[in-house]
C-alpha cells in the first residue's frame, strides 16, 4: 500500500467555473476574441483584486522616502514581478491563448507561478512590515502585500485541491 499526495486541478481554466455544454457552445465560441465569461468568473475577479492590491502596495512603498533601500527594493521587485505575471496569466485566459499554445501546460505553469510568487511575496511583506517602524506609507505597502499574499493563497486554494490518494496494491489483479 502506498500513500502519496497529488495535486488535482478542479477548474477548467485557471479555476474558472466549468460551463454546461449548451452554455459553452453558445456563449464561448472560439470565434470570439475575448472570453467575456472570464471577466465575471471568480478566478478573473480574484486576479484583478490581486493586481490592484499589488499595485497599491508598490505605489505606497515607492512614494515614501525610506532609509533602508534594500528591504523595500526587494519588496518593489517582488510586487512588480508578481503583478506582471498575474497580468500575463490574466491576458492568457482573457484571449484564450491557452487553447492555441497547447505545447505549454498552462495549469502547471500558473500553479508554479502562484506557489513561488506567493512565497516570495510573503517574505517580502514580512521584511517590509518588520522595517516599517510605524511609517504610514510603508505600513500600508506591507499591509497590501499581506492582502495580496492572502488573495494568492485563496487563488491556489480555489483552483487546486491537494488530496491524499491511497493506492492499494493487492496480489490479485
Amino acid at each position: 500500500m502506498s500513500h502519496g499526495a497529488r495535486v488535482i486541478r478542479t477548474g477548467v481554466s485557471s479555476g474558472g467555473p466549468a460551463a454546461p455544454p449548451a452554455a459553452a457552445s453558445s456563449a464561448g465560441s472560439d470565434g470570439e476574441l475575448v472570453d467575456g465569461a472570464y471577466f465575471r468568473s471568480c478566478a478573473g475577479m480574484l486576479k484583478v483584486a490581486q493586481m490592484i492590491s499589488l499595485l497599491i502596495g508598490f505605489i505606497s512603498v515607492n512614494n515614501y522616502p525610506w532609509t533602508d533601500n534594500s528591504a523595500y527594493s526587494y519588496f518593489q521587485i517582488v510586487t512588480m514581478c508578481d503583478l506582471v505575471m498575474i497580468l500575463f496569466f490574466y491576458i492568457i485566459h482573457i484571449f484564450r491563448i491557452y487553447k492555441k499554445l497547447t505545447c505549454v501546460s498552462w495549469p502547471l505553469a500558473e500553479f508554479l507561478h502562484y506557489l513561488i510568487g506567493t512565497i516570495l511575496l510573503l517574505i517580502a511583506s514580512i521584511v517590509a512590515a518588520s522595517k516599517s517602524y510605524n511609517m504610514s506609507g510603508l505600513v500600508v505597502g506591507a499591509t497590501f502585500g499581506f492582502l495580496a499574499t492572502i488573495l494568492c493563497v485563496l487563488s491556489i486554494w480555489s483552483s487546486y485541491k491537494v488530496s491524499c490518494i491511497t493506492q492499494s496494491t493487492s496480489k490479485y489483479h
